[in-house]
Formats: C-alpha cells, sequence, structure tokens
C-alpha cells in the first residue's frame, strides 16, 4: 500500500514492536539468502503478517512477488529466517536515491519484512535486520533509508533523516523517514529527496488477479487500520 509516497510493507512492522519480548531472540533460528524455492512460503507468509493490519486485506505479498522481478531488488540481501524447517519471517531490499539538485546519491531501503503471527515479537525481525544491514555494509552500499517507527530503529543506529537534509519526494521532513550510515561521515554530502522509484507501486486489478492464487481469507475493517477500504 503506498500512502504520500511511503509503502506501508516498507514501514515495517511496528504492529508487533515489543521491547520485551524483542530481547528474547528465539533460539534455533538460522537464516539464509532465499531461494526460488522458497518463493511460494514466503508469499504466503507476507500474506499473514499484514492480513488486515494497515487495511482490510493486504498487497505486501504482490510487492515481494514483483520485487523479485525489478531492477532495483537486491538478491543479495533477500533473506529468510527459518526455524524447525519452517520458513517464519522474510527481508528484501531495493536500490533507491537521493535526488539533489545536480545530483543522484545511490543507496538502499529495505522492506516489507515479515514474520509469521505466531513468531512475531521475538527478535526474528532484529535478527534479519541486523543480519543484512551487515552484509549490505560489506558489499559496500553507503546507507540504507527506510520509513518507520523512530524508537524502534534507533537501536539499529538510525537517525531522523533531518540531521543529513533528506525529505521526502514533496520536500517535507517525515518523523518516520529515517537514515542509518553504513559507514562514517557516508552521508555528510548528502542531500536532497528521498526516491524509491516505482518498485513499491501496487496496481488493484493485479492484486485481485494475484489473490486468486491464495486460500480466501476475510477482509476486515478494525479501528487499528490506517485505511478502513480496500485502496
Amino acid at each position: 500500500m503506498v500512502i504520500g509516497g511511503k509503502h506501508f510493507g516498507q514501514y515495517t512492522y511496528d504492529h508487533w514492536f515489543d521491547d520485551e519480548h524483542e530481547k528474547q531472540e528465539t533460539l534455533g533460528v538460522f537464516l539464509k539468502p532465499e531461494e526460488e524455492k522458497d518463493y511460494n512460503s514466503v508469499e504466503n507468509l507476507t500474506r499473514e503478517a499484514f492480513w488486515n493490519v494497515y487495511k482490510p486485506g493486504c498487497d505486501e505479498h504482490l510487492l515481494i512477488h514483483n520485487m523479485r522481478k525489478a531492477k532495483q531488488f537486491i538478491k543479495e540481501l533477500d533473506y529468510v529466517a527459518i526455524y524447525n524447517d519452517e520458513i517464519i519471517g522474510n527481508i528484501v531490499y531495493a536500490k533507491t536515491k537521493i535526488l539533489d539538485t545536480n545530483k543522484e546519491h545511490d543507496v538502499i531501503t529495505f522492506g516489507p519484512v515479515s514474520v509469521l503471527p505466531a513468531y512475531q515479537k521475538r527478535g526474528i525481525g532484529k535478527k534479519l535486520i541486523e543480519h543484512t544491514i551487515a552484509k549490505a555494509q560489506g558489499m559496500g552500499f553507503k546507507a540504507v533509508i527506510i520509513y518507520g517507527n523512530p524508537k524502534y530503529y534507533e537501536r539499529f543506529g538510525f537517525k531522523n533523516s533531518r540531521e543529513y537534509k533528506i525529505t521526502d519526494m514533496e520536500g517535507n521532513y517525515n518523523d518516520a523517514l529515517l537514515a542509518l550510515e553504513l559507514f562514517p561521515k557516508s552521508l555528510e554530502n548528502v542531500s536532497g529527496k528521498f526516491f524509491d522509484g516505482d518498485v513499491y507501486k501496487i496496481d488493484k486489478k493485479e492484486l485481485e488477479e494475484f489473490e486468486k492464487n491464495f486460500p480466501k481469507k476475510e477482509k476486515l475493517v478494525l479501528d487499528t487500520q490506517i485505511f478502513k477500504e480496500d485502496d
């Protein structure tokens, strides 16, 4: 779902944050790169993780499906979490840009981060994020820019983007727009508008067709949802 340029799959998963339980990492969980044979499992778990959270139903499973085919997709940072031979979590990254007046600066973003409901609030997302941030640094990427919960992401070193003079595409500073330097002062001479391209856009008709591949689930309108309509 895209709202004012911000995809709420990309806007991570603050609906299952829990500081106390996030400190208790699930034993026996290991991470590995996603393989083609994992695609269906990952799309199903993503659907379960986001269903009825931000709106009736969800579209993050189609987002994952389409991201793998996009040129911005970073395959090397596509990881799954496995517990008892079951895929229970996933994280994906995409190449993005900071648009300055006369220059483009390459950065990356992540999301959605998906964890099966039965395993949420148990440190799985934290494990996925920490592992892939370290790998992104090893690959030489400059910085990570995301929309997320500031209270949660400060533990990973994220700061509000206004500290680096980075705005959204409307030129506004946003409390949820966060930046992480992967190297000291890597954003020192970077400023401009955060642009994630078309990778997070969803077509409603395409979603309707894609939904036919999954078991039918009831769409509910909940007080906690950002949107009350399926759009």
